[in-house]
């Protein structure tokens, strides 16, 4: 008897696991790498990760997504804190416009408009280039470490949202790499 309650409770836990409201997904990272170039170090990312069910309701509704990426490089020291080498963040804004049936994705003051949820996404997945840290506070001797994080931005979501806020809205990934002598990831 105690055993069918137990099967019937594993598989209840698995049903509702698979069920649809289980979508939300975190971020992978597929691809991060560095590389020194003349003027400093430039890192380029690639991320995976696809929008729950609530999120697309949200941005359909009229609510606009904000995604941050923030990359930190530093130098390690033993005798004191971390000397920081350069920090840089980079922020999109996904908003879906009714009157065009477009999604826009903007960064600074650039705008661009997409036909599908898809494309608008592949737009904000990833950068390649991007700027994080000087040549003068880069040396080649010392032992440098990239912090890296790139998330859905909750905070910048109206308030009434943040109170209710669903699991769906929780994407983020982390990472903390060391950096070889010629500042390629180890």
């Amino acid at each position: 008897m105690f055993a069918r309650i137990a099967i019937a409770a594993v598989f209840a836990v698995l049903l509702a696991l698979l069920s649809g409201g289980a979508r939300a997904q975190g971020v992978e990272l597929a691809h991060l790498s560095t590389q020194k170039v003349e003027d400093g170090l430039e890192l380029g990312f690639t991320a995976r990760f696809e929008l729950s069910r609530s999120a697309e309701d949200a941005l359909h509704k009229g609510v606009p997504l904000y995604f941050v990426a923030e990359a930190a490089v530093a130098r390690s020291r033993w005798y004191w804190r971390d000397a920081r080498a350069g920090r840089v963040e980079r922020s999109w804004r996904l908003a879906w416009q009714s009157l065009t049936r477009q999604y826009r994705v903007s960064t600074g003051g650039l705008h661009q408009s997409f036909a599908t949820l898809d494309e608008a996404l592949n737009a904000l997945r990833g950068i390649s280039g991007w700027h994080i840290a000087d040549a003068k506070d880069i040396e080649d001797s010392g032992s440098y470490y990239l912090e890296f994080s790139y998330r859905l931005d909750v905070s910048q979501l109206p308030r009434p949202m943040q109170i209710g806020l669903q699991s769906g809205f929780a994407l983020s990934v982390e990472q903390k790499r060391s950096l070889a002598p010629d500042f390629t990831l180890k």
